[in-house]
């Protein structure tokens, strides 16, 4: 069973949105210099459909996203916790952000609006770095992912 360790409403993961992101715990990455080495045990409250439907009440409507940040011991529930979203609450998008190469065939990317993928890999920098391994897609019109990485490069 998922679980999350903390909440919060960001405005740098998802470019031109307001996003509560939802940190989950259990990662099984574990890359090496990881800035949220909390979130590598299983501890936390349960992350279910009610849990999500209370968080999201909290925030009184300031939020255009949610991202589901990590989840990468349990795709299948991160695709569920996804789907729900999209049909309780149509009016968001719906992100997540995985520290995999690649998001696993059992997910269904259309419950997706965007998807960030790779581990974090000191040398070559976090999403702001034009070096970076990892890369944020969006969905387009036609329902394809688009790199949409660069628009955290500052020029």
């Amino acid at each position: 069973m998922l679980k999350y360790v903390n909440t919060g409403v960001v405005f740098q993961e998802i470019p031109d949105e307001v996003t509560l992101s939802i940190n989950i715990s259990n990662c099984p990455c574990h890359c090496p210099y990881c800035h949220s080495k909390y979130l590598w045990e299983d501890v936390g409250t349960p992350l279910t459909s009610s849990e999500i439907d209370d968080i999201i009440r909290k925030c009184n409507d300031d939020i255009t996203c949610i991202c589901f940040m990590g989840g990468d011991a349990e795709p299948i529930s991160v695709n569920r916790l996804a789907r729900y979203v999209r049909l309780a609450h149509s009016h968001l998008k719906v992100a997540w952000y995985s520290g995999k190469q690649l998001i696993p065939p059992v997910v269904h990317k259309p419950d997706f609006d965007y998807i960030k993928v790779g581990p974090y890999i000191r040398h070559l920098g976090s999403l702001k770095s034009p070096t970076t391994n990892q890369r944020l897609y969006k969905r387009g019109p036609e329902g394809n992912f688009i790199d949409i990485t660069f628009r955290f490069w500052r020029k």
